[in-house]
């Protein structure tokens, strides 16, 4: 790993401590699923996701992104938002169905590394992209899409009101769901560039008072319904872009830019 000139080798070790700490949740999450403490494992798998927000922002804060580090990230990616969900949804519900959930469950896994594999062959590409979306479903929104939903089902009583075979199709059907928009060219907004928040500033705070409001009196509830939205949002902005396309014949000869290693993750 090369140092940038003018830089200390801590800025360095910070933010692959993040990604370790990351990689450890997801590890735990494994140990958990194992034992039996499902809920337990789903909240390690969305400490998992706190980790990996951060660790990429302290990148980008302290310049201190390195080829390393992309590695090294891409690595405990597979084992916190890879292994540790599909081992999780496979022992928590769809082990039910046999060979079959064991497969789906291993398309999940598969589609994570291919995904992540092509995020590692177009970071040495380094090809132009769009900043403002994914193409695909980001592997940490499909890992925390399971794991809020895992959450919210012992919080609201799940198995109380609703027969388990409903929970473990719906548990099937998702996890295949996730695992084939991951390796789709449907798009995804990134959060990366919000320049509504930096034009109106006063509105973006009242905004997001009533957010961390909103999330502070249900969280459970609420981080499960985002992921809900986040999932489908790519759908049908795609569908919704095509048919615009479609009604505006000017739009036919516009070009989607290229993806790279931002657009992947």
């Amino acid at each position: 790993m090369r140092q940038k000139k003018g830089l200390p080798l801590g800025y360095y070790v910070l933010p692959n401590l993040f990604t370790t700490a990351s990689m450890f949740s997801g590890f735990l999450a494994i140990l958990w699923a194992i034992s039996g403490k499902f809920f337990l494992s789903a909240v390690a798998i969305g400490v998992s996701c706190v980790f990996d927000a951060l660790d990429g922002k302290i990148a980008r804060l302290t310049r201190a992104s390195s080829d390393f580090g992309i590695q090294m990230d891409s690595l405990a990616d597979l084992v916190a938002f890879g292994m540790a969900p599909a081992i999780t949804i496979y022992l928590w519900q769809i082990h039910a169905f046999g060979r079959l959930g064991l497969a789906i469950s291993f398309l999940y896994l598969a589609c994570g590394a291919l995904r992540l594999a092509r995020f590692n062959l177009l970071a040495m590409r380094k090809d132009t992209y769009d900043p403002k979306f994914f193409v695909g479903l980001p592997i940490p929104a499909a890992a925390a899409f399971i794991a809020t939903f895992i959450i919210f089902y012992h919080w609201a009583n799940l198995e109380t009101l609703i027969d388990k075979r409903y929970i473990a199709s719906f548990c099937m059907f998702a996890t295949l769901f996730l695992a084939l928009l991951m390796v789709s060219n449907i798009k995804y907004y990134s959060f990366k560039e919000l320049s509504f928040f930096k034009t109106r500033p006063f509105t973006s705070f009242v905004f997001i008072v009533l957010l961390f409001v909103l999330i502070g009196s249900e969280p459970y509830l609420i981080t499960f319904l985002f992921f809900v939205f986040y999932v489908i949002s790519g759908p049908i902005y795609t569908l919704t872009r095509k048919l615009y396309k479609k009604q505006d014949p000017l739009l036919n000869n516009i070009q989607d830019p290229q993806i790279s290693k931002n657009n992947i993750k």
